[in-house]
C-alpha cells in the first residue's frame, strides 16, 4: 500500500482497557529478567501497542512477532508497553525511547505523529511503524503497511460463490476510504464470482465505533433482513455483534485479523488474516541488516495478508469454508492471479 498514513486500516478486535497498566508492568518485569538472562550486550526490542492486548487478536500477533524476532536475533525477552489512551501512548513511547533498545516497534496509526517527533529528536534510535507511516521520511523510521483489499476481495469471491440470495453486505466501523477496503473489494469479489450480485454496506459510527457490539449487531440485522446471506464483519470489537445477528437471522459472516470461526462455529465462513507478526519480525530483521528507513507493503505475495481457508490447518479451523473445497480451489486461482499481477484489485484508499 503506497499510502503514507493508514487510518486504522487494521480492524483490531478491541479489548477492555481495565488492567492495562498491570499487564504492561508484568510484561516489562519479565523483559528485564529476559535481558539479564541474555547477557550483557544482547540486542533488545520494545513493542508499544495503542490498546491493551488481552482480547485484541491483531495486537497479540504483534507480540508474537516481536518475541519471534527476539529469538531469531538472539535478543533478550522484549519489553511490551500496552497503552489505553492517547496520554499513555505518548508516555509509553517516551519510556521506550528512554530505555534505548535496538528497535522500537509501534503498532497503529496512533503512533505516526509521535514516531515522527521522536525520530527527529533521537536520530540514532531505530523505529518500526506497523500499519501506518509518517508523512515525512526518516532514515530511522521503517514502515510496514498492508494491502488489505487483496484478501478482502478473495473473501468476497467466496461470498459470491456461496450466496443463494445474490445479496451480500458489510458492516464497517467508519465511513472512510481506508475502511472501505473491507466493503468495496468484498462486493467486487462477489460480483466477479457471480453475475447479478447486489451489495449493501452499513457503518457503525457513533462514539465507540471500534467496540460497539450492539450497534454493529443492529446494522448487521438490518442487512440480513434485507436479504443478504453473506456479510463481511469489519466492525473491530463489534464483530461479536455481527456474529450474534448472523446466528439470529440465519446469514453467514466473515471475520478479520485472526480466526474468528473459533467460538462462532456454524456462523463464520472464513477470515481475512492480517499478519502483524510477519511484519514485525521481518521489519526488525530488515532494520538490523541496515536496510531501514523504507516502507514495505505486505499483501498476498509477501504473505502478510491471507484467508484462513488458504492456510494450513483449515480442516480444523471450524470455518464453514472447510466444507467447500471447490470454492477454495477457485479462490486459490484468483489469489495466484493477483500475486502474478494478472488481476488487479482496486484499492479504495489509493
Amino acid at each position: 500500500m503506497p499510502l503514507r498514513i493508514s487510518r486504522r486500516t487494521s480492524l483490531r478486535l478491541s479489548s477492555l482497557a481495565v488492567g492495562a497498566a498491570l499487564l504492561a508492568t508484568g510484561c516489562n518485569a519479565a523483559a528485564k529478567k529476559g535481558d539479564a538472562d541474555a547477557g550483557e550486550g544482547a540486542k533488545s526490542f520494545t513493542l508499544v501497542t495503542p490498546d491493551p492486548v488481552a482480547q485484541n487478536e491483531f495486537l497479540k500477533l504483534a507480540v508474537s512477532g516481536v518475541k519471534s524476532a527476539a529469538k531469531a536475533q538472539g535478543a533478550g525477552a522484549p519489553k511490551v508497553f500496552q497503552s489505553s489512551d492517547t496520554s499513555s501512548q505518548q508516555q509509553n513511547v517516551q519510556s521506550a525511547v528512554d530505555s534505548a533498545p535496538d528497535v522500537i516497534a509501534l503498532v497503529g496509526f496512533e503512533f505516526a505523529d509521535i514516531a515522527a517527533q521522536q525520530a527527529k529528536a533521537h536520530p540514532k534510535q531505530q523505529f518500526l511503524l506497523v500499519d501506518a507511516c509518517t508523512k515525512k521520511t526518516f532514515k530511522n523510521v521503517t514502515c510496514a503497511v498492508f494491502r488489505e483489499h487483496e484478501a478482502v476481495y478473495l473473501a468476497g469471491a467466496e461470498a459470491g460463490l456461496l450466496t443463494k440470495s445474490k445479496k451480500v453486505g458489510a458492516v464497517v466501523v467508519l465511513d472512510s476510504v481506508q475502511f472501505r477496503r473491507y466493503s468495496e473489494p468484498f462486493a467486487a469479489g462477489a460480483k466477479k464470482a457471480k453475475a447479478g450480485v447486489e451489495d449493501r454496506t452499513l457503518f457503525v459510527g457513533g462514539q465507540s465505533p471500534f467496540s460497539d457490539a450492539a450497534r454493529a449487531k443492529d446494522q448487521a440485522a438490518t442487512i440480513g433482513s434485507g436479504g443478504a446471506d453473506q456479510v463481511m464483519a469489519a466492525a473491530a470489537g463489534g464483530n461479536t455483534g455481527v456474529f450474534q445477528a448472523a446466528k439470529a437471522k440465519g446469514f453467514q459472516a466473515y471475520g478479520v485479523d485472526a480466526n474468528q470461526c473459533v467460538g462462532n462455529a456454524g456462523v463464520v465462513v472464513d477470515n481475512v488474516l492480517k499478519k502483524t507478526d510477519v511484519a514485525v519480525e521481518k521489519g526488525i530483521a530488515q532494520i538490523l541488516k541496515g536496510k531501514g528507513g523504507t516502507t514495505v507493503s505486505y499483501g498476498l505475495k509477501e504473505g502478510g495478508m491471507s484467508l484462513t481457508g488458504l492456510e494450513p490447518g483449515v480442516a480444523d479451523s471450524q470455518c464453514l469454508i472447510a466444507d467447500h473445497k471447490d470454492v477454495l480451489k477457485r479462490v486459490e486461482s484468483l489469489r495466484d492471479e493477483i500475486i502474478a499481477g494478472k488481476l488487479k484489485v482496486n484499492d479504495p484508499a489509493a
